[in-house]
């Protein structure tokens, strides 16, 4: 192949990587920030301050219960589609885009473990990062279950929680990472990338929660590069959600919570 060639042809191999980068966060999480930043806009051209306002997680759709749980089931069931477009996309034949982002259950004690650190060193100061913000006047009230009260409310919670965190590590992470150094990003622009998209769809909870998320990005792209491993923050982020969305649903009126 002539240079010409080889340069017409890694200049298509570059934009349909390009493209692709884009496709899979316009179904994604590139379209949760565009509607987070509409949400901000709208909270701090409200009258009350941001603190007084609230933003809410898992709310109910309907007032009906199964219809109620139907709606539930299909949000979360057609959030997982662009994780699998993602998959695809990185596949090749005989290689497996599982393996290749570590999204596997080959070491699952191990990944269980780092998992639960993870969560540990991120939860912790994430508490303070909220209360700080909220007397800042930098965060909204953060609600993390408007659903009303049925037998299925914890079992969903609790997917919800497992889909926020699969959809944000493999494709925030994973792919996208994964993608940046194939166009020859260098690693603290590929890193920073990814915790400015991760913090980016978190600003409809205002700028407190939108940094602590992107510092947790720093911390969670920092451990993908030097692991190659999606798993252990996938662990990490349901553990973080399950205790923050199930924890919330059951002690908010012996806490007093709104």
């Amino acid at each position: 192949m002539s240079q010409a060639a080889d340069e017409a042809s890694t200049g298509r191999s570059r934009r349909r990587l390009t493209a692709e980068i884009w496709i899979v966060l316009g179904l994604s999480l590139g379209q949760s920030a565009v509607y987070a930043v509409v949400s901000l806009v709208a909270k701090l051209t409200e009258d009350e301050e941001l603190r007084d306002q609230t933003a809410t997680l898992n709310a109910s759709q309907s007032t009906r219960e199964y219809l109620d749980l139907t709606y539930q089931v299909l949000s979360i069931a057609f959030a997982f589609v662009p994780v699998v477009l993602a998959l695809f996309l990185l596949s090749a034949p005989g290689r497996s885009a599982v393996r290749a982002i570590g999204f596997d259950l080959g070491r699952p004690w191990r990944d269980l473990a780092a998992g639960a650190g993870l969560a540990t060193v991120v939860g912790l100061p994430g508490i303070g990062v909220y209360l700080l913000g909220r007397e800042l006047n930098l965060t909204a009230t953060v609600v993390p279950s408007a659903l009303n009260e049925y037998w299925w409310t914890v079992p969903i919670l609790v997917l919800s929680a497992l889909q926020n965190a699969v959809v944000e590590e493999v494709v925030a992470v994973g792919f996208l990472m994964t993608r940046l150094r194939q166009l020859n990003w260098q690693l603290p622009m590929i890193i920073a990338t990814s915790a400015v998209l991760r913090g980016s769809y978190h600003l409809y909870q205002g700028f407190g929660m939108a940094i602590g998320n992107a510092v947790m990005g720093v911390l969670f792209g920092w451990w993908f590069h030097r692991t190659g491993r999606v798993m252990p923050l996938v662990v990490a982020h349901t553990v973080l959600d399950i205790v923050s969305f199930v924890g919330y649903a059951l002690f908010k009126d012996v806490l007093g919570l709104p």
